[in-house]
């Protein structure tokens, strides 16, 4: 085969229509306008099945076997689409499918169904691209490469200022325990790896389903029977090593923690409503001191007054009469109470001016002092932090005037220690990412206390979509996670991923979780993190470059 063009090697390298069916090439997706709908439809399709894969309206804990299915029509349309649409079908597809998945969003913040969407509408309109190029450079295996792409993808959107968790596909087999066993090596990376393997194998077969019909059908996996055999191996193995691999909790300390869920807003302010909110966590958790825990649990900035800011600087004697009404009522408790609460501070900026400054912060209340205090470090971006107020003056203001509260960044891995148990606090947002946990973990944590406030979701499905990344943290470390919610999902987990109790969202109550303290040794996640995920990087990076070397070496050939 000759190729023509020195100007445009790589368009020039790729064969049309027929020919590329001849040489084996992927076939142009539909062509004109009624094939961009009809492309449209296809990833509309594909967002909406990706989203019924995790947790949603139409099912609370997902239809995850959907999601070894649900990446195929991405796959498919990416490696048909032209140079110049296969950006256009990524962006499309990305903000699409994260306006369907994360639907939710609009009751978190006015921008952020806004936000999120377009971030992902700039993550698929580069990863489209890349996915195009795995299928022109490796016509018969370029869906392998494509698998080593998407996760590629997935950990990098993790990364940076907008880092995000939400929709990693690995997270949607939470209740699939056998698979699940080997995060503790790989982390959810390698999960994510077995379930999109066939989306890819399915991409790259459909064509087949085309033109001749039965026949190429068969031989298609004729051709490819050895990967799909490897593949299923390779299955079957993970799941008979998470037969094996659980840890035994056998004789195993059983911590009591009163985990309590007060159903109430905390971004429903004023002193009414922090009044409001005080009455009902001091009633909830005397009840549950009447059955003897070894610790009370309440969630993120479940109490909003500054604890220690009010009680040094009484300028509003208002909410320093909430603080003081707290203060007594811990002060007389023999139980330790753990809790978050607007941590604000007298700080010198780089100027020199002293100014406050506020962090959201977990506090520790034992023996009637503060016994230890967690600052946030990892916060949600746009809606939490902004580190761009001067570059981008006028989005800031935007995100200001919509009543956007702003943390300071914490910079300390605290590990609290209370009624004999070591343990984290990761608030909210942070259990999305497995460093947090993994660092604790590292730092001696021998239990993981996730302190979450999702009730301002109002949805079901975006309380369990956040169930199901806790659930991977207490695999990759082998710890025990607990969570303590204002309104859902306030569960305790088990290190091998079971979840052993849990309270019924959006209802008023508390949980007396029984937490197995399992203190076994580091797992390879936990020593290594991420490493699954950066080598599948390495390998797509690799491979490509070495695809497009190849390639145009061939195209010199030619010349020549």
């Amino acid at each position: 085969m000759r190729f023509a063009s020195s100007k445009a090697p790589l368009a020039a390298a790729l064969p049309k229509g027929r020919a590329a069916s001849a040489a084996g090439l992927p076939r142009p997706v539909f062509r004109g306008a009624s094939g961009f709908f009809a492309n449209l439809g296809i990833l509309v399709l594909g967002g909406v099945v990706f989203s019924l894969a995790f947790p949603s309206p139409l099912s609370r804990d997902g239809w995850w076997p959907l999601a070894y299915v649900a990446a195929a029509p991405a796959f498919y349309v990416a490696s048909r689409a032209s140079w110049k649409t296969a950006p256009l079908y990524g962006a499309l597809y990305g903000f699409v499918c994260y306006a369907i998945f994360n639907y939710w969003l609009l009751t978190f913040h006015p921008l952020a169904i806004f936000i999120v969407p377009m971030i992902y509408l700039g993550y698929f309109l580069v990863c489209f691209p890349f996915l195009r190029l795995a299928a022109f450079l490796f016509p018969r295996y370029g869906y392998a490469v494509q698998v080593l792409i998407w996760i590629s993808y997935e950990i990098l959107r993790t990364k940076g200022f907008a880092g995000y968790s939400y929709g990693i596909i690995g997270y949607s087999q939470y209740l699939f325990l056998p698979l699940l066993q080997i995060a503790e090596a790989t982390g959810v990376w390698g999960v994510s790896f077995l379930v999109v393997f066939p989306s890819a194998y399915l991409a790259a077969a459909l064509p087949e389903f085309r033109g001749e019909g039965a026949p190429r059908i068969r031989a298609f996996f004729r051709r490819h029977r050895a990967e799909a055999l490897a593949y299923a191996g390779l299955f079957a193995l993970a799941c008979v090593y998470g037969f094996f691999a659980p840890v035994g909790l056998e004789g195993t300390r059983a911590w009591k923690i009163a985990l309590v869920q007060h159903n109430i807003d905390p971004w429903e302010g004023g002193v009414r409503a922090y009044r409001d909110n005080l009455n009902r966590l001091v009633a909830l958790s005397q009840k549950a001191l009447e059955e003897n825990p070894d610790i009370v649990a309440w969630s993120e900035t479940a109490f909003v007054p500054g604890i220690d800011w009010h009680t040094r600087y009484r300028r509003d004697q208002e909410l320093y009469a909430l603080v003081d009404e707290l203060r007594r009522f811990l002060s007389v408790q023999t139980t330790p109470f753990v809790f978050g609460n607007d941590d604000g501070q007298l700080e010198r900026d780089r100027y020199g001016a002293t100014r406050r400054v506020d962090y959201n912060a977990a506090i520790l209340f034992d023996k009637g002092r503060i016994a230890g205090t967690y600052r946030k470090i990892h916060l949600v971006p746009f809606t939490e932090h902004f580190p761009y107020e001067r570059t981008f003056a006028f989005f800031y203001k935007m995100l200001k005037e919509a009543n956007t509260h702003f943390w300071e960044k914490g910079t300390d891995y605290v590990v609290f220690e209370a009624a004999g148990v070591r343990f984290s606090t990761p608030i909210c947002f942070e259990d999305s990412f497995g460093y947090i946990s993994r660092r604790f973990v590292q730092e001696g944590a021998q239990v993981i206390l996730n302190i979450t406030n999702d009730s301002w979701s109002g949805s079901v499905a975006s309380e369990m979509q956040h169930l199901q990344m806790s659930v991977l943290r207490a695999v990759e470390n082998r710890r025990s996670v607990a969570r303590a919610t204002n309104g859902g999902m306030t569960a305790v987990i088990d290190p091998n991923g079971k979840i052993l109790q849990m309270h019924e969202p959006f209802t008023e109550g508390y949980l007396l979780g029984k937490v197995p303290v399992y203190d076994g040794p580091a797992t390879v996640y936990t020593r290594f993190g991420d490493w699954f995920a950066w080598l599948c990087l390495v390998l797509a990076l690799g491979i490509l470059a070495a695809g497009l070397l190849a390639r145009l070496a061939g195209n010199a050939r030619a010349r020549a």
